[in-house]
Parts: C-alpha cells; sequence; structure tokens
C-alpha cells in the first residue's frame, strides 16, 4: 500500500517502488522486459497527475524471454481535510464577553490532523485569525476577551500534514450585550476662550473600550478648590468632541472632566483638567482718588486699589489722566505700576501747562484693557511767570523820546501783575532806567533820551511769581527803524544726512537789533523758478553768526538763503548759497499698508505702499525692500528676499508649504542700511492636495474575491489642507484598464474591504487622501495583493475543427476566469436525447487543449460539457453541441438587428437579432459590431457573445451620440456574413461628463467678481448645453485649522457638512464666457464652482477658485486731466479723482504715463505718485515736444484704467549746436559756407547768426562780421571778402527764443599744399557778341587738374567771383557770351586749377575789357541827324502856321536855355550802374584797387554824373567789442562789428559777402570821430548851405524781385539815403562808394543773367560790413 500526495508524486513508477522491484528482478536475460499497468483489470496510462479518483488496486505486470510476473498493491492519496461541520457560537453563561464554541470533527484527508485554525469576523469586518493552534482532539473551544455590543462570526478549518483544509460554514451572527464604556475620552484639553469662557476638546475612547456605539458625553465641572456643587453639560450628539462653557466667572480656575456614555450607561469620567477663564477688565475705579499741584506743571494724585475681585486679572497698573475742560480728546496719560505692598498709591502727571485747570482722573487696567474711571478730580497747576510779550515794536520816534509797543504775552502761566519796562544805553548798564506798569497798559512813552544814541529797550510781563521772560530790541533815538537788509557771504559746512551749518555775515540791521533769522531752502529740485521754503528760524539772537539748520531729508540737494526780522519787517532774500547734497542715512520708515494674500497653494501675495522719494535717504538707484517671512509660531526657518526696485509695491512669495500659517515683515533698504520692520502680517496658503500618500500601506486577500487594504495617517507637512477622506485605487497587475477607486470620507478611518473582485488575481494597490481641492498623490510603491484561488470558471473557446460521422476533435482555452492553478480537466459528453448516466467521461490533465472522441454514431446530436479544476475544486462546465455529419457549411448571417426604444439608455443599448441557419454546424458564438454616425469605422465591440444568446447589451456608448450596429455568427466551419446594418439609434442625453475649466477669478468691485472660464468640449457636454451654474460660499479658515471628519455613526459625513453651503445662481445663457458675480460681502474670501448642465442634468464641479472679496481696482480712469505748459522742461498736469462708485477702496496713488507724440513705443516713461495727489509736475522733458499723458488710479487691489492721452506741449527754448560746419571751393579770398540743422530745435528756428573774424589781425585790424540769415533762407552762404592766406574763425548758432550755443571752425583762404599753380596769364579775344578766354596749363600740383575754374571781377569794384566752374581740364580756352555781362562795364578775368587737394593759385588777372555790344542802327548818327531835320521842318512849319493865325497878337515866349549836367538831370537805374550780373555775382563788392573818382562816379560810358557825396553817417554801422552783448538780443542784426587795435585805429578793411537784406529793417549807427579829423572828408562833409540842393547818394542793395530792371527810383528825401565805404588795396583812407538812390524797402531789381555759377535756390548774401 502506497499513499500519494497530490501534486507530490506524480506518476506510478516512482511511487510503487516495491512493485518496480520484483519486476526488474525478473529481467536477467539479455532482452528488454515489456510491462504494463491494469487498474481493476483495465489497462491505463501511468504518465498522469494523481487525484483522489486515483484510489484503487494496481497491478504491474512483466512479460519477457526470461518469464512472465506480476505484483499488485492498493493505493491511498492523502488531501487536504475536509471541512468541520455543525460549528455552533453560543454566548457563555459563567463568563462576560465570552463564548461557547462547538463543532462535529473532519474527514482527516487521509493524514493525521495536526491543529484547528479558528477565525473571527467583527462587525462584519475582515476574517482574522482568532486561534491558530486547537488541539486536533478537541470539539469545542471558549473564546474569551470580546468587547461588548460587537457582533461576531467564526469558522474553522483542520489542518494535517498535506495543508490546511477548507473553513467551515461560518456561525450564525452572535452579539455581545453593551456595557458602559470601559476608558474614559482621551486628550482632554481645556483653553480659554474668553473671560467668560473654556473651550474643551477632547477625543472618544478608544474603540475597544466604548462597549457599544456612544450616545453622548457627559462633562462636569466646578470652581478648582472650592468646596461647591459641580455643573452638568450633556451632549447627545457622539461626534461633537468639542464644547464651549459659557457664563463662567471672569479670571477663575475651573476643574473640568469628560466621560462617555452608550446605551449601558455612562462610562468613567477623565483625569480632571484646570483652566482659567481669561482676563477680564476691572469693573470698579479705585477709590479715594485726592490730586493736587505740585507746583506749576506737576500734579500728584493719591488712591487705593480697587477690590481684587472686582480687579478681573493680573492689576498690570494704573493710568493717571490728566484733562483740560472742554479737550477731552487731548489727555494726558501717566502709567503707574501697581505696589502691593501699600494701601495707598502715589503718583504723579507731570509736563502740564502752567496755571490751567485740569481734570484728573485714575482707572486700573489689566492685560484686556482699561477698567472705569474714578470721578474726575477739578485742580488748577501752580503759577509761574509769564512767557515773552508778544510784537514789541517802536513808534513815534524823536531825538529824546519814542513810543513803545507790546501784546500780552501768549503763555500768561498767571494772573498779570503788570509789565516792567527798562531801557539803557548800548552796552551801557549803568545807564539803565526801570519803570513797573499795571497789566492794563501796553504802550510806553521813553522820554529823556539822548539824540542820535543806541539803546536798548526791555519789555517783560510780571505775576505774583516774579518776572517772566524779557523781550529787548535796539533803537537809535531820533533814527526810526528801517526794513533790514539781507544776509550776505553765506558759506555751508558740516554737512551731515539731517542737518548742515550756515555761516553768514549779518546785513543791515535797520537801525534796530534782529529779532529773527529766517533760512529757506530750494529743496530736491534747484533752479531759478522754483519754490522756496521756509526750513528753519532762529529768534532772540541777534549776533548770531552761524547756526546749525536741523531737521533736513537726508541725500537730497538743497540751496539756501536768509532773511533777516526786526520789528520793521522781513528783509529781502540773500543771495542763494551753493548747492550742496546732505548725506545718506538708512531710511526712517518702514513701507506703509502692508497687507498679505493668499495667492496660491505655495504662495503668498505681498503688497505695500513705497517709500516716498523724500524718504530714501539715499542713492535713488540704490533702494529697495527687503522681505523677511517664516513660518508663524516657529523661530527658525526665517527667509528673506531682496527686492532692488524702489518703485515695486508687491511681491509673490513663492515655495511655501501648502496650508501653512506664515508671519511676513516688510523693511526699506538703501546703500546705507535699513530701515525698520514693519508690523507683521500672517497670511495662510491656500489649501491644496495631499503631496504625500498615506503611509504603512498594507493590504491581506481575505477571500478569493476580496482584500483588507489598512494605512496610516498623511505626514502632517503633507497634507496640505484638511483632509476629507481617503481613496484606494487598484487595478490588475500589467492590465490596461483604468484603475479601479474606492472612496472612504473622514479622516478617521483607515481600513477598507475590497469586494467584487477578480478570483486569484494579483492587484497592485494604493492608498490616497483627498481635500476639498482635490485628490493628493498616491502612495508608492504599489502594494501587491492577489486573492484566494476559488472553483475555476468554465473553458471558453470550444470549437470543433474535426467532425466525422463517429468521431469529433474539440479545441477549447482555459477559462476567462481561471481563480486559481487549473490542475485538470473532465470532459463529459452524450447524444443529446440520453441521460446523464449514460455519458461518458474522462479526465484530462491541465496541460490538455484537444480532445478526440470516438465510437460515436453518426447523424446524431452530442451534447459535450467540459470543466476545469483548481484546488478548490471542479468548476462551472461549458457546453457545446456537435452533429456528427460531414455536410456542414459557415451559419448563415443573423436577422437585422434592433434597438427597442425603451432600451436605449444614453450609454447602453439593447440589441436583439433572430440567429440564421448555423449550416449543421452550432453557433459557437457572436461578434457585435458598432460604428459612430456619421464617418466613424467600424468597430469591434465582443467577439464572444454567447451562442445561446439573442440578444446583447453594448454599453460604453457615448451619450447624445447615433450608433449602427450588425452581428455576425461563429461556427466551426468560419464565420458568417455580417448582417444588415441597423437603423441609426442615437442614444439618450447624460449629464455632463467634466466640468469649465475656470481661467480667472478676479475682483470686480468691492462686492463682486468677475469669474472667467472655457467651457468643456462638446463631446464632454453628453447632450445640448443648456446654461452654468456658478456655486459660491464664503470661507472660514479659522475654524477648519483642527476640524475632524469622523464617520462612525454618521458615514454621510463630509465637506459640505462643516462649512457653509453653497450659493446657486443659474446662467441660461450657454454662449458666457464670464459672469460678474456680485453681492458679496466685503473683506471675505470665497470659493467659487462652475458647473454645466443640460437637459438631463449637472455636470462635476470644476475645482475650487478662492478669491478675497473687498479689494478690487479702480473701474473707471481719473477725470478731467488739464495739462499747462510751464517751462520748456516742464508740463503741470491736473486730473480729478475717478468717481466715487468707481473706485473700489481708497486711492492709494496715480500712475501717469507721458511719450513723445507718435513715439509712444521708443520713449514712454511712468511716474508714480504714492499718494492720492491731483496733479503732478512732469520736468526733464524734451523743449517744444508734444507729449501724450494719460492719468491711472490705483489701490491697494492694482492699477485701474488709463484716461484717454491727452496732448501738451512744452514751451520754446534755445536751440542745440548745429550739426556741421563745412566749406567748399576755397579760394584765396572766398570760400562757400554751409551747416546743418540743430539736432535739436526746441522750438520754431527764426534764423542763424554767422560770426567771422580773423584769428590774427590783417593790416593790424581786427574785424568781425555778423550775419543773421532767416530761418526760411538755404542753409550755405558765399563769403568773399576774405584775405589771402589768413585762418578765419567761423561761428554759427541757431535761434528760436533766444540763441543756441555756438559751433566754431577755422579756415585758411589760399591754395592749399599740393593744390595746382597759377596757369598762365589770360588773354581774351573777341568775337561779336562773345569774348574767348585763352590761358596755358600751369604746375598741377601733387594731383592731376580735374577742372578749372574762371573768376571775374568788375575792374572798379574789387571782388573776385566764380564765373565759369567745372571747365574740363584739358581745356584751355572758354567762350563767354557777352549776356552773362552787365553791358558796358569793364571787366578782369582770372583762371584757377582744380586738384583733388583744392582749389590753386588764380593766374594774373586779363586786361580790362568792356561788355559793350555793337549799337543798333536807331543808335547811329546818321538816323539821329535825319530825325532831327524831320523834327525840325514839322517846328518850323508849325511856327509859321502859328505866326500867320497870330498876327493880331504879340506874345512873348520865354524858354530856359539853361542846361546843366548833373546827376537828377538824367536819373541812373541800378540797371544802368556799373555792376556785375547778380545773377552772376550776387554780393556787394568791394574794390580793392585805386579808383578815380571822376572816372568811377562823373562818366559812365559817356554819360556824365554828379561825384558823389560824402558818406552819410546814418548808413554806416560801427561797433566794437561793447557791442558784442547784441549777439543775445533778439532783434536780428544785419551789420558788422569792428575790433580795432589802439596802435592802428585807422586801418580798416573792405568785407562783402553774400545776404539778403532785409529791406524793411532800419539801421542805427554809430560814427567814428576819427573820420572827422582828416580834413578832406570834414570839408566834404560840411553840411551845405541852406538853399543848395544837396547831390543824391546811389549805391547797390538787394533787390525787389517785383521791380523791373531800368524801372527809374524816386529821389530819396533828404538824409535818409544809406552808403557804404571801401578801402582799395594799399590806401589808408577810406572811400566812398556807390550809395543807393532808394530809401530802404524801394530798392530797384538787380538783373541777374543766366550764370553756371547759378544755384537752385538764391543764396542769402552778406551785408557790408562798417571799418575803423
Amino acid at each position: 500500500t502506497a499513499d500519494l500526495l497530490p501534486r507530490h508524486l506524480p506518476t506510478f513508477n516512482m511511487s510503487l517502488c516495491d512493485c518496480l522491484a520484483v519486476c526488474v528482478a525478473k529481467c536477467v536475460s539479455l532482452y528488454v522486459p515489456v510491462y504494463v499497468w491494469e487498474k481493476t483489470g483495465a489497462l491505463m496510462d501511468v504518465n498522469a497527475s494523481t487525484w483522489s479518483g486515483d484510489i484503487g488496486t494496481y497491478t504491474c505486470r512483466v512479460t519477457s524471454v526470461g518469464g512472465n510476473d506480476s505484483r499488485s498493491a492498493h493505493l491511498r492519496v492523502r488531501q487536504l481535510p475536509h471541512a468541520p461541520e455543525n460549528p455552533l457560537a453560543a454566548l457563555s453563561a459563567a463568563e462576560r464577553r465570552t463564548v461557547n464554541l462547538t463543532w462535529a470533527p473532519a474527514f482527516d484527508g487521509n493524514s493525521p490532523l495536526i491543529r484547528y485554525v479558528l477565525e473571527v469576523s467583527e462587525n462584519n469586518a475582515p476574517w482574522t485569525v482568532l486561534l491558530a493552534n486547537i488541539e486536533p482532539e478537541a470539539v469545542g473551544v471558549t473564546v474569551g476577551g470580546l468587547i461588548p455590543a460587537r457582533s461576531y462570526q467564526f469558522r474553522l478549518c483542520a489542518v494535517n500534514d498535506v495543508g490546511r483544509g477548507q473553513f467551515s460554514k461560518e456561525t450564525d451572527r452572535l452579539s455581545l450585550p453593551e456595557e458602559p464604556p470601559s476608558a474614559p475620552p482621551q486628550t482632554v484639553i481645556a483653553s480659554g476662550r474668553t473671560n467668560q469662557s473654556i473651550m474643551i476638546q477632547w477625543q472618544p475612547p478608544p474603540e475597544s473600550h466604548q462597549n457599544g456605539p456612544l450616545q453622548g458625553y457627559i462633562i462636569r465641572y466646578c470652581l478648582s478648590g472650592l468646596p461647591v456643587d459641580c455643573q452638568m453639560k450633556n451632549l447627545t450628539n457622539p461626534d461633537q468632541t468639542t464644547l464651549l462653557l459659557e457664563d463662567l466667572i471672569i479670571w477663575t480656575n475651573y476643574e473640568i472632566e469628560v466621560a462617555a456614555y452608550n446605551g449601558a450607561g455612562r462610562g468613567v469620567y477623565s483625569h480632571k483638567v484646570t483652566e482659567w477663564t481669561l482676563q477680564g477688565v476691572p469693573t470698579v475705579p479705585p477709590g479715594n482718588v485726592h490730586a493736587e499741584a505740585v507746583n506749576s506743571t506737576t500734579v500728584r494724585c493719591s488712591w487705593s486699589a480697587p477690590s481684587p475681585q472686582f480687579i478681573n486679572g493680573i492689576n498690570q497698573g494704573y493710568k493717571l489722566l490728566a484733562w483740560e475742560p472742554g479737550r477731552v480728546d487731548a489727555v494726558t496719560v501717566v502709567a503707574a505700576r501697581p505696589n502691593f505692598q501699600d494701601s495707598v498709591h502715589v503718583g504723579y502727571v507731570s509736563g502740564l501747562k502752567k496755571y490751567t485747570e485740569y481734570f484728573l482722573s485714575v482707572l486700573c487696567f489689566t492685560t484686556p484693557g482699561d477698567g472705569p474711571r474714578s470721578p474726575p478730580q477739578r485742580l488748577r497747576t501752580h503759577e509761574d511767570i509769564p512767557g515773552a510779550v508778544g510784537h514789541l515794536s517802536f513808534t513815534d520816534i524823536l531825538d529824546t523820546s519814542l513810543k513803545v509797543s507790546w501784546k500780552e504775552p501768549q503763555e500768561k502761566n498767571g494772573l498779570l501783575t503788570g509789565y516792567r519796562i527798562s531801557w539803557e544805553e548800548f552796552n551801557r548798564t549803568n545807564t539803565r532806567v526801570t519803570h513797573y506798569l499795571p497789566n492794563l497798559t501796553q504802550d510806553y512813552r521813553v522820554t529823556g533820551l539822548t539824540a542820535l544814541t543806541t539803546y536798548t529797550i526791555q519789555v517783560a510781563g510780571m505775576t505774583t511769581k516774579g518776572q517772566g521772560q524779557l523781550s529787548s530790541s535796539t533803537i537809535s533815538s531820533g533814527v526810526p527803524p528801517e526794513m533790514p537788509g539781507p544776509p550776505t557771504n553765506i558759506a555751508i559746512s558740516n554737512i551731515g544726512p539731517r542737518s548742515v551749518t550756515l555761516q553768514f555775515k549779518p546785513g543791515y540791521d535797520g537801525k534796530t537789533s534782529i529779532s529773527r533769522w529766517q533760512v529757506e531752502a530750494q529743496v530736491g529740485i534747484i533752479g531759478d523758478n522754483e519754490d522756496w521754503l521756509l526750513v528753519h528760524q532762529l529768534v532772540n539772537e541777534p549776533d548770531a553768526r552761524l547756526m546749525e539748520v536741523i531737521e533736513l531729508n537726508p541725500y537730497t540737494f538743497y540751496r539756501f538763503r536768509m532773511r533777516q526780522v526786526n520789528i520793521v519787517g522781513t528783509s529781502l532774500a540773500s543771495q542763494p548759497s551753493r548747492k550742496i547734497q546732505t548725506l545718506q542715512a538708512p531710511p526712517d520708515i518702514s513701507p506703509a499698508n502692508v497687507t498679505l494674500r493668499t495667492a496660491s497653494e505655495t504662495s503668498l501675495w505681498l503688497r505695500w505702499v513705497p517709500l516716498p522719494e523724500w524718504e530714501y535717504n539715499g542713492n535713488p538707484e540704490l533702494v529697495g525692500y527687503r522681505v523677511q517671512y517664516s513660518r508663524a509660531g516657529t523661530k527658525g526657518g526665517v527667509l528673506s528676499h531682496l527686492i532692488l526696485d524702489r518703485l515695486e509695491r508687491e511681491f509673490t512669495i513663492e515655495d511655501l508649504e501648502e496650508w501653512t500659517q506664515y508671519e511676513v515683515k516688510v523693511q526699506a533698504v538703501n546703500g546705507i542700511g535699513s530701515g525698520p520692520w514693519s508690523l507683521a502680517v500672517h497670511g495662510r496658503t491656500r489649501e491644496s492636495v495631499p503631496s504625500c500618500g498615506p503611509t504603512n500601506v498594507s493590504a491581506f486577500a481575505t477571500t478569493s474575491s476580496s482584500i483588507l487594504v489598512r494605512w496610516g495617517d498623511v505626514p502632517q507637512p503633507d497634507r496640505n489642507g484638511l483632509i476629507l477622506g481617503y481613496k484606494v485605487v487598484y487595478k490588475e497587475k500589467d492590465s490596461d484598464r483604468a484603475p479601479k477607486s474606492w472612496a472612504v470620507e473622514g479622516n478617521t478611518s483607515h481600513s477598507i474591504q475590497l469586494s467584487a473582485l477578480g478570483k486569484y488575481v494579483l492587484y497592485e494597490i494604493q492608498v490616497l487622501s483627498f481635500t476639498r481641492i482635490g485628490d493628493g498623490r498616491a502612495s508608492t510603491p504599489s502594494i501587491l495583493e492577489r486573492t484566494l484561488d476559488d472553483v475555476p470558471g468554465p473553458p471558453v473557446g470550444i470549437l470543433f475543427p474535426e467532425v466525422r460521422t463517429t468521431s469529433v476533435r474539440l479545441i477549447w482555452q482555459p477559462p476567462a476566469q481561471p481563480n486559481g492553478i487549473i490542475l485538470a480537466y473532465q470532459i463529459t459528453y452524450r447524444r443529446n436525447s440520453s441521460s446523464s448516466n449514460a455519458a461518458t467521461v474522462d479526465v484530462l490533465s491541465p496541460s490538455a487543449r484537444q480532445y478526440t472522441a470516438s465510437g460515436l454514431k453518426p447523424e446524431l446530436v452530442y451534447v459535450f460539457r467540459l470543466t476545469a479544476q483548481t484546488r478548490k475544486g471542479w468548476g462551472e462546465a461549458a457546453e457545446a453541441l456537435v452533429v456528427t455529419t460531414e455536410k456542414r457549411a459557415r451559419p448563415q448571417p443573423t436577422s437585422r438587428p434592433t434597438v427597442p426604444q425603451e432600451e436605449v439608455q444614453p450609454r447602453r443599448v439593447l440589441l436583439s437579432w433572430e440567429p440564421g441557419s448555423d449550416g449543421l454546424s452550432p453557433v459557437r458564438y457572436y461578434t457585435v459590431q458598432y460604428r459612430e454616425l456619421p464617418d466613424s469605422n467600424w468597430t469591434v465591440h465582443s467577439a464572444s457573445v454567447n451562442h445561446e444568446a439573442s440578444s446583447y447589451i453594448v454599453d460604453r456608448l457615448k451619450p447624445f451620440t447615433s450608433y449602427q450596429f450588425r452581428v455576425k455568427a461563429t461556427n466551426d466551419i468560419g464565420d458568417s456574413e455580417y448582417s444588415t446594418d441597423s437603423e441609426a439609434v442615437t442614444t439618450l442625453q447624460d449629464a455632463p461628463d467634466k466640468a469649465p475649466m475656470i481661467l480667472s477669478v478676479t475682483p470686480h468691485t468691492t462686492t463682486s467678481v468677475l469669474v472667467r472660464w472655457q467651457p468643456p468640449s462638446e463631446d464632454q457636454i453628453n447632450g445640448v448645453l443648456l446654461g452654468f451654474r456658478v456655486r459660491f460660499r464664503e470661507l472660514q479658515y479659522d475654524q477648519l485649522r483642527s476640524f475632524t471628519v469622523r464617520t462612525i455613526n454618521t458615514p454621510s459625513l463630509n465637506w459640505a457638512d462643516i462649512t457653509a453651503p453653497y450659493s446657486v445662481r443659474n446662467l441660461s445663457e450657454s454662449s458666457l464666457t464670464q459672469y460678474e458675480l456680485d453681492d458679496l460681502s466685503k473683506h471675505k474670501r470665497y470659493e467659487i464652482r462652475l458647473s454645466v448642465y443640460n437637459a438631463v442634468g449637472e455636470g462635476p464641479s470644476s475645482a475650487p477658485h478662492e478669491v478675497f472679496v473687498g479689494e478690487a481696482v479702480p473701474t473707471a480712469p481719473p477725470q478731467n486731466v488739464v495739462i499747462q505748459s510751464s517751462t520748456a522742461t516742464q508740463l503741470d498736469v491736473t486730473w480729478d479723482h475717478p468717481p466715487l462708485d468707481a473706485q473700489n477702496g481708497d486711492i492709494q496713488g496715480y500712475k501717469i504715463y507721458f511719450w513723445e507724440f507718435q513715439l509712444q513705443n521708443e520713449t514712454e516713461r511712468v511716474r508714480t505718485l504714492f499718494l492720492p495727489e491731483l496733479g503732478v509736475k512732469l520736468k526733464n522733458l524734451t523743449s517744444y515736444t508734444s507729449y501724450m499723458i494719460s492719468v491711472a488710479a490705483f489701490n491697494a487691489a492694482g492699477d485701474g484704467p488709463r484716461c484717454p492721452p491727452t496732448r501738451g506741449r512744452t514751451q520754446q527754448a534755445a536751440p542745440s549746436a548745429i550739426s556741421f560746419i563745412h566749406f567748399s571751393e576755397l579760394t584765396t579770398t572766398s570760400v562757400n559756407l554751409s551747416w546743418g540743422e540743430p539736432r535739436k530745435a526746441n522750438g520754431i528756428i527764426e534764423g542763424y547768426r554767422l560770426v567771422y573774424e580773423p584769428c590774427t589781425p590783417v593790416d593790424g585790424v581786427s574785424k568781425i562780421v555778423t550775419v543773421d540769415v532767416k530761418g526760411s533762407a538755404p542753409l550755405w552762404m558765399k563769403i568773399k571778402d576774405l584775405a589771402d592766406g589768413v585762418t578765419y574763425n567761423f561761428r554759427i548758432r541757431a535761434k528760436t527764443l533766444t540763441y543756441g550755443p555756438e559751433v566754431e571752425a577755422n579756415i585758411t583762404t589760399g591754395p592749399g599744399e599740393g593744390s595746382p599753380g597759377p596757369p598762365g596769364e589770360p588773354f581774351i579775344s573777341r568775337h561779336g557778341a562773345a569774348l574767348t578766354l585763352h590761358w596755358t596749363s600751369g604746375d598741377p600740383g601733387r594731383a592731376p587738374i580735374t577742372r578749372y575754374v574762371i573768376e571775374a571781377r568788375p575792374s572798379d569794384e574789387g571782388l573776385w567771383d566764380i564765373l565759369i566752374k567745372d571747365i574740363p581740364k584739358e581745356v584751355t580756352s572758354y567762350t563767354l557770351n557777352l549776356d552773362m555781362l552787365r553791358e558796358g562795364v569793364t571787366y578782369n578775368f582770372r583762371v584757377i586749377g582744380v586738384n583733388d587737394y583744392g582749389f590753386g593759385s588764380p593766374s594774373a588777372p586779363s586786361p580790362s575789357i568792356s561788355a559793350q555790344k555793337m549799337s543798333p542802327f536807331y543808335e547811329e548818327w546818321w538816323f539821329l541827324v535825319v530825325i532831327a531835320l524831320v523834327g525840325l521842318i514839322f517846328i518850323l512849319l508849325l511856327v509859321f502856321i502859328l505866326i500867320i493865325r497870330g498876327q493880331s497878337k504879340k506874345y512873348t515866349k520865354k524858354t530856359d536855355s539853361g542846361n546843366h549836367s548833373n546827376c537828377n538831370a538824367l536819373p541812373l537805374s541800378h540797371g544802368e550802374m556799373v555792376r556785375l550780373d547778380e545773377g552772376r555775382f550776387p554780393t556787394l563788392e568791394l574794390n580793392n584797387r585805386r579808383l578815380s573818382v571822376k572816372n568811377s562816379f562823373c562818366r559812365k560810358n559817356g554819360i556824365y554824373t554828379r561825384s558823389p557825396p560824402r558818406p552819410s553817417p546814418g548808413s554806416l554801422h560801427y561797433s566794437d567789442e561793447d557791442v558784442s552783448t547784441k549777439y543775445n538780443d533778439l532783434i536780428p542784426a544785419e551789420s558788422s562789428s569792428l575790433t580795432e587795435k589802439p596802435s592802428e585805429i585807422s586801418d580798416s578793411q573792405g568785407s562783402d559777402s553774400e545776404y539778403e537784406v532785409d529791406q524793411g529793417r532800419q539801421k542805427t549807427h554809430s560814427f567814428v570821430n576819427h573820420y572827422i579829423s582828416d580834413p578832406t572828408y570834414y570839408n566834404s562833409w560840411r553840411r551845405q548851405q541852406k538853399g543848395v540842393t544837396r547831390p543824391p547818394a546811389y549805391g547797390y542793395a538787394q533787390p525787389d524781385p517785383l521791380a523791373e530792371p531800368h524801372e527809374p527810383s524816386p529821389q530819396p528825401p533828404h538824409g535818409s539815403a544809406q552808403s557804404t565805404l571801401f578801402r582799395p588795396k594799399g590806401s589808408r583812407t577810406p572811400t566812398p562808394s556807390l550809395l543807393s538812390p532808394e530809401p530802404p524797402g524801394q530798392h530797384g531789381t538787380l538783373y541777374r543773367p543766366p550764370s553756371s555759377l547759378g544755384c537752385p535756390t538764391q543764396p542769402p548774401t552778406a551785408g557790408f560790413s562798417s571799418f575803423v
């Protein structure tokens, strides 16, 4: 007999050792023996696993050549013991908390039992082992130590050496009776809440000692240490673990006990805890109060202490209060310490006003506050000497007397008894005279004085206490006092952060003493237009020579000035001192209005009002703020952050712990140090999700479908809020399915039984906690636990791939739910019509996947049943039909699937169909497909629908979506075609799946917030969106810090039960994306959630958003913005506050945004005012620039909107320097000068002033030429009156309202180094109306000649100018048209070569040649003679006729035949004057060679004129260095200035420049005396005798473009003609030039023929210069 253990002995040949030994002994031949196994006469296969069905007698037969033999053995299989039967549990009658358990023994499994194991389930909790070693012979046991009021179930199993058998069935649930709690409540804490209440907190007794459901608590309390009865409080809510004991006695010690009770009675009381109520304020005042004055400023007070029972706390001391009648708001308070030794307390109040009535009272105070005042005592301080009299003045001042006047002292300090007046000669006390006057006298005439003597006069008031403070002044008799003069010589020393020392020299004292010194200062911004402020005064120090000015601002610019005051008045201000800056100092104050708000889960938003500029006390660039923060209530862990922006007013403190209270302070810092800290503010970060999972997570499989999960608490730092419950998240290991979760509400439960799990499945389990914000992190690592095994499910996928008429072969797959380790398969088959007794049964190994059944009959239907076995037994069988035929085919499609409308749900439908023909092969399963309309592809929903089913629930569908379905059948041969598509089916609407995403919640007003959100996507709404729901409620953080959520007896308790309920607003407009939530409470924090709803219901709520209500940015901009232009760099901006209803709180300041017009991005700046002022001065702006200015208000919540930009312009200022000076076409006597506009015009450019002069005197004369150019004129000028080889200094500056800075440049005339030499002397040939110049090339210089230039000049005027330029370098002759020249004028020409180095030396001048053209025929003599003869004939005929007709009448005809040659007889126009063409030669030139007056003026082209008159003084302009101040005059000048050397005072130099003369301008001139010293000129300039006609003066002038070229000019009035002087070369005496016959503004037009030198724009011409 052999004992085999299943799974340990898999084959017989390893088990029947004895049989094998006999068989081997008989095999002695050389051939291998043959052996077979038989069981009860039937052959069998021994290569199979052992199971309980293998019990029996086995025979081994051996056949060989050597003989045959056999042996038999009986096999017994050892297995697990069976479960004990009939377990019974009953309460023990002898002992409490004890149960007697009995049972019947079980089959031992062919192996002796070792022990029993007893498990218990308490209150439906998971099974746990109670007793693990019960004796195997026992049939009962007594279980003690159970807990009252709990229910118990028991089960047990037997254990042998194979293992532990199955558990018995559970006993009936048995409940133990309740008992009173056996333990007191835990952790009883009491704390004084107010002076009449104590808060008590406790924890329930341990659950094992509650002995039944708690029904409440009893609180017992009484006065500590006193034999008084106790008072009781009964709490009937077992979940309430706090109680506020009220109506207690102030500042009293109480003893408190707490006990729990249940249905069986009250339990034991806790240990006594003692606690005081808080202190209160005293309820009675001190007694026996007596007050008396000690002196003129001090009062003594005595009192007795109030009774201790009325102090209601610890006596912190007393307060003595004194106040004047009628001024109860101005109370002087003095604190006095308590004196516990003496019964009488004494205190003093000092610093009172002299001789003043006061009320005095005493009160006692404790820490909470002050007690009542004692009845006031009225008293008066003692009398004292008075203060100084007021307004001492002198009137009626005579030689021997004067009148003195004064006013009463402001501080009488008693009853005035009179006045004392004395006077004495200055510094002679022996001359003092004193008089005493009555108290009503306020003036006195002092007599008996000495004339013209300085006296010191003193006046003082008198009381009974004596003479008061003297008021004195000095006065000279007979000399009335005068207004003093200002101090002088102000010097500054000892500059500190807040003080400086001023030294000064007193000014004129006004013949009396100085009574007061005043110091005024410009603070911050120094300038002539800035205000002066009074910063210091020094009184009654007439001899002071220095003073310390205190209370200044550190690191601030100051400029001081002084005034001195005497009895007459205040002097004028002194000259300002130099500009100084005080030293730096740390900031004096801390930032104001510090507030702290929650920003997020890990950040706080800190705000403050920055320091005003005058409080920086240092370099503004180094001013910043330091933020210090730490956890509230802790000493360590202090962190800080430095903000280096002086204008910053907020900071977000990041990286904080969630749901944590912080303490924050702010201080200002600068380059010197730190200022004081602000008061600490507190704030809590927002609640968040836990950042860590619970600790100590464990899992234990209790059944095949349940697991017990336990966990600990979340660590305190990682909770990040109030833990509302836990979630157990689990899923099958290595599964792709989404994890499932099981929620446990409440934060006291730390275990849960997961049920409905898969059997024998390995699960990954994690636990997480959640707050109201959401789920926290899950615990890590995941816990792996497998459920227990169980009987398996049916095998799946049964098919018959081979079917014959007498045999079939079927295949299958293991069960989808193996529920353990598969040990075997059992197959049973029979004819479908026969009974189960005729079935054939076969057991297969666990690895088998196919089976062939033979011996069947053809054309019959057979039923096959297949089942699997695990350690727990045989599982559910799977059945399949098969027909033994070879005529099988694929199945036919099912009918068109239908979906009844009543079976349509939002996410599932019931699909029905009728099966088609199975093709003589039964259908094995159906496949269901679906597709989402309109465009989705077909998707398999299930490919294993039961073959017997004709309907199927299609789930996991989308709500409110259209679908189509189709079905196909599958048999052993294959798949059918898909059925016809079903009709379109639309699932019903369902509640939305997702909440809107809140984008922001911002304060809008002080009682409203603006909520912005993004709706969920359309496929997540699950229907037609009807609107939104806004849920909001007020948060009370302080009430939730230590709240415990319990679910022992109230499992439905959740967050909503411990906070205010939500208020709901329905928004029925589905297109909304924002909403203003109004009517909220100020200064409250709100939680806001948002959800969407459709016709079915409401979706989930969004994550909560918190917002603080009560602070909102201004919703309207400032009003009435006005801009005034103050200076060229300053704009004054004023505005009004925003409307009151749009301010949303106190306006903290304004931001002024300003930028240059149309340059906002490049030039925008901002000025911040941290005071609610209504104006600002914007300084340091650009002159004459348009600015756009916008103003915005801000409050503690932030910036409001800007107002529309307003435009303003700064005033004009002096322009900047011109951008450049450029010289070109430099010759020996001329240069082209050009310049650029100023880089900053700073206004409208009215013109330019050009000044040039030689750097060294020329011929002993330094000539300064000043030319003013209009702003509209071209920015270039031809300067031609230069000397060869001289360096000139040119200075140009632009002018707006005034002149800007000058720009200088030097240039030296003459050929430059490397320029060409002079060409050969030109000679001229004449051909009709043209002249041809010929020359030869000269030295080319250092570079080849690039071109030639021809210069010309009138032979009698002396200034060369370019006539032709850009003549090609190869040309050595050039033909001129006479039209380019002025007819009748004689010219000289010269040639200049030009290369890359510049203009070269000019050639020698050509011979003079006249520009006279050929005369026309009508100018020939013969033509004139003919005309004269014809005229004579006509005259004779006329005379003859008249004689004949007038014979009767005689008449006399007188004619004046006297004709003389003068200029008036034939006035010359400018067109007839000898001059160059102005178009070619645009300036008036002076001849540098000596001319004959007769040739130049009396005969030109045969026309005789009068000799020129002497120069008119009115036409000359002379100036010296004293006239240079006119440079800054706003009236443009058109003259030249002259600098003379004393040694060569008569030398002069002519000057001409191209300049457009202002013809309407009147000129004023000075005349130089040395002209008169020349007898020649003196005689020619003498005033003509009366009656003698003075010849007119002629000259060149700038033409009027509207005048005709040959229009004669009218005779100017006498004395109005202008003249110009020039000096021919080599001459020392000025020579008069041509003079203009026209008055100013009426000049003739200058003829301008075309010229190769002409420019598109006529250049300005320089005016004539005057010489000495």
